[in-house]
């Protein structure tokens, strides 16, 4: 018997559950209180599931959504590790404002009350969280992919606040902005991801098709390195580089329903593309301008790169608010690039260097000024700690 096991009404992801019990036969266990439109077995707290020499006991830990469970495994009677969804993650807890802010707060003191649940739990206990490292439901950077209780009660800050009003005042300020479709998803999720029954296709475009299609409201979304990019892209292009975050930025900058044309370089795997974007929803790839660049006729926009001892112009600062106040250049200008597509006019207006941590980030948010109409744009390679060794000053902290 196989089983596959969902902590909670996911908004990052969609569950790959329903999948697994159309192609392996698995048994989906989960929350009855998540009401889900899909055949799966109902668990509500204290419930166990013989696994067959180990137990897997459903305890309600809810903050992050309403109907959260983790499963605590054991074997016999020995907690062995819990998987605590997003629960407690490793340094933090998961967000509690995706049910709307009107219910942060209220969520946040549950979230309280679940974590010290789980830190009753023997300080041997593995902890391992859906959420890792940089995740927008909170996950810190940096931390690692997995911890232990007894970590957790040594080192998590929001398990050291000395009471529950300390507790929401760090969780709720730690809370910076998420992407479009987390808004959605978990209602996809209660009410079953569709089933694959192939793998998907990326079909290949003329470039003649491609303007068709650009022409009647499909983004192009381009997802080579940042080098090639600069080099030379489609007029309108949106750069996102593929890489770990490439569906996130995906799901933050496109509709949803918009039919999106890809262009990549040969080596890239289209299977790298397609993945990613349907693990968050989206089934709308019209295709790809088949052979990439060399195969467009048209126009062609550069971008010009520079590096860290070469600004010479204002910033343009698109991190997220906790990257841009841990420290940034002197007087750069601060948008997060969630927020470029609807206010491209708080850009500088005049030549201006756009930059993030390392310079994927930056090229997004330069096309989609170029999408505005500006063309007097550089990204920087590199961030603002490569600045600082390459020219000798300081950054500044704050907001």
């Amino acid at each position: 018997m196989a089983w596959a096991a969902d902590t909670h009404l996911h908004a990052d992801f969609l569950s790959g559950a329903v999948q697994l019990a159309a192609s392996d036969g698995a048994q989906v266990l989960a929350s009855a209180a998540g009401m889900r439109a899909f055949d799966h077995r109902g668990l509500a707290d204290g419930d166990e599931v013989d696994l067959g020499g180990l137990t897997l006991r459903a305890l309600a830990t809810p903050g992050h959504t309403d109907e959260h469970l983790s499963f605590l495994l054991l074997d016999a009677t020995a907690p062995v590790g819990v998987f605590t969804g997003g629960s407690l993650i490793v340094g933090a807890a998961a967000r509690t404002d995706l049910l709307g802010d009107e219910r942060t707060v209220e969520l946040a003191r549950a979230q309280y009350s679940s974590l010290h649940r789980l830190a009753l739990l023997p300080d041997t206990t593995g902890v391992w969280p859906t959420h890792g490292a940089g995740s927008f439901c909170s996950a810190p950077p940096g931390a690692a992919r997995t911890s232990t209780i007894g970590a957790e009660k040594a080192g998590n800050p929001l398990l050291a606040a000395p009471d529950v009003d300390a507790f929401v005042a760090r969780l709720v300020a730690s809370l910076g902005s998420y992407p479009a479709y987390f808004r959605w998803l978990g209602e996809t999720n209660r009410r079953g991801p569709a089933v694959l029954g192939a793998a998907p296709a990326l079909p290949g475009l003329s470039a003649d098709e491609v303007r068709r299609l650009l022409a009647a409201g499909a983004a192009l979304v381009d997802v080579r390195p940042v080098a090639d990019v600069a080099a030379g892209h489609i007029p309108g292009a949106i750069a996102i580089p593929l890489r770990a975050q490439f569906a996130t930025w995906l799901g933050w900058l496109v509709a949803p329903d918009t039919p999106v044309v890809i262009v990549r370089n040969p080596g890239q795997d289209p299977a790298d593309i397609l993945w990613p974007a349907l693990n968050i929803g989206f089934d709308s790839l019209a295709g790809e301008l088949t052979g990439g660049m060399s195969a467009w006729t048209g126009e062609v926009t550069t971008t010009r790169l520079v590096l860290p001892h070469e600004v010479d112009a204002p910033v343009l600062d698109i991190r997220q608010d906790s990257e841009y106040g841990a420290g940034h250049l002197p007087g750069a200008v601060h948008l997060e690039l969630g927020d470029v597509p609807g206010a491209c006019d708080a850009a500088p207006d005049r030549p201006t260097v756009v930059m993030c941590g390392h310079g994927e980030r930056a090229m997004t948010a330069a096309t989609l000024l170029e999408r505005a109409g500006r063309r007097d744009l550089a990204v920087l390679v590199g961030g603002p700690n490569d600045w600082a060794a390459a020219t000798g000053h300081r950054l500044t902290e704050g907001s």
